[in-house]
């Protein structure tokens, strides 16, 4: 998997960095590719960037501040514009069925795609073959959601030598018994594949959070990830700013990552007042707590 960052500014685009918007693009687990927020100039940002609106399969909404979902509208009635006729989900807090109904009603929009919109409440949001997905409230102005996304453990390797010694010849039921699955060979016998798997592959853990300052859900929604993204609005010199706004401080940020156990930490949701010479500085900051900190720039690609 891989995320890609399509904006990491906080409240208002600048030169340096639009508003928020993350890619993540699954890969291996299927070809489609899952948004997390979309402020204005989502798409635009798309233009310069491998993310194609035919692959969005579902856009999750943290919450419903325009720097997270007025580049929404127009992203869905592009996707119509060019014709794409795949379903996708939307899910978000109270409020974002209403919306997007009603600036799709009153611009006179329509969609050549099912739209299917999802609002959420805290707990499991969806548990497919491959992926489950659980949001977690936050504590911001309004109802606010942080994601926490577990990628199933994977089947083990294949033991094909103990196969070949039980007799049984490699064929096109290996690939059943390779998933774990009762197979009727030729002969008749039954073959359960879970007897020649080795240990299964644990599948990679993400955290995505939205705005929010310090909160209890933190540590459980970000709890051993092997990657979190958290905001990191303001320096720690302005924490008290930061926190009444409902936002986090750099070290408030790397706090949690040291506390919850993840591997990786990717700061994003940057103020409009910092410039590039400021991010050694800001970077430097979460380090001094979780030295394994990124710091996310437009554009910016991160795979695990």
């Amino acid at each position: 998997m891989e995320l890609l960052f399509l904006g990491t500014g906080a409240g208002m685009p600048s030169r340096l960095r639009n508003v928020t918007s993350i890619a993540l693009n699954l890969q291996g687990a299927r070809s489609g590719c899952w948004l997390f927020d979309c402020g204005e100039g989502t798409q635009h940002q798309m233009l310069h960037s491998p993310v194609k609106t035919a692959k969005i399969e579902k856009i999750f909404i943290t919450h419903l501040h325009g720097d997270h979902i007025f580049g929404l509208p127009g992203l869905l009635t592009s996707r119509s514009m060019n014709s794409i006729k795949d379903p996708l989900t939307v899910y978000g807090p109270r409020g974002i069925r209403t919306f997007v109904e009603t600036a799709l009603s009153l611009s006179g929009s329509w969609l050549t795609f099912p739209l299917d919109i999802i609002e959420l409440t805290a707990g499991e949001v969806l548990n497919d073959d491959h992926f489950r997905v659980t949001a977690y409230p936050l504590t911001h102005p309004v109802e606010c959601y942080g994601y926490r996304i577990e990628e199933h453990d994977k089947p083990g390797p294949l033991d094909a030598g103990r196969l070949l010694a039980d007799g049984i010849q490699p064929g096109h039921l290996f690939q059943q018994l390779k998933l774990g699955k009762t197979v009727t060979m030729e002969d008749g016998r039954i073959v359960d594949g879970r007897h020649y798997l080795g240990p299964s592959i644990p599948g990679l853990k993400l955290a995505i959070f939205g705005d929010t300052s310090p909160t209890p859900a933190a540590l459980e929604l970000a709890a051993n990830v092997d990657v979190m993204v958290h905001e990191a609005t303001l320096e720690v010199a302005l924490e008290e700013k930061a926190n009444g706004r409902g936002h986090s401080s750099t070290v408030q940020a790397a706090t949690v990552a040291k506390e919850a156990g993840a591997k990786k930490l990717i700061v994003t949701h940057l103020s409009s007042r910092y410039l590039r010479e400021d991010t050694e500085r800001l970077v430097a900051e979460c380090r001094a707590i979780f030295p394994d900190t990124e710091m996310a720039h437009d554009f910016a690609v991160f795979r695990f």
